[in-house]
């Protein structure tokens, strides 16, 4: 990256961390793959399979997905080391305040959002 775009994108970023904090909170969750996991956690505590499963993600996508909520606060991640190695995901109290203000977007979106597509939804990786 050219050190005139870095700048520019320091720029862009400030500009929009002081612009509004909806964009802060967008940046930490705001991909498809983060609000599918956060979704799939409402339900209590889950093994990485199990998370894959209920996301459709690829393994790749699901573990990045995971590390960025991880880094941001939003998941907490516990590993039990008896054999079998197991590895479980939750959503932190800040997660799972996210819920509230998630679920008011989807009644934003279905109040006046477009009509969901029928059938499968094609994957987003």
């Amino acid at each position: 990256m050219s050190a005139e775009t870095e700048t520019r994108q320091h720029e862009i970023e400030a500009h929009n961390s002081s612009a509004c904090p909806v964009i802060q909170a967008i940046d930490k969750v705001g991909t498809p793959w983060r609000l599918n996991v956060i979704y799939a956690l409402a339900d209590g505590e889950q093994r990485f399979n199990e998370l894959k499963e209920a996301t459709n993600a690829r393994s790749k996508t699901l573990s990045d997905a995971l590390d960025e909520l991880v880094e941001n606060d939003v998941v907490t991640r516990r590993m039990e080391e008896a054999a079998p190695v197991a590895v479980y995901y939750r959503l932190t109290s800040k997660g799972e305040g996210l819920l509230d203000a998630l679920g008011e977007l989807a009644e934003w979106e279905a109040d006046w959002g477009e009509e969901p597509p029928e059938g499968d939804v094609p994957r987003r990786d």
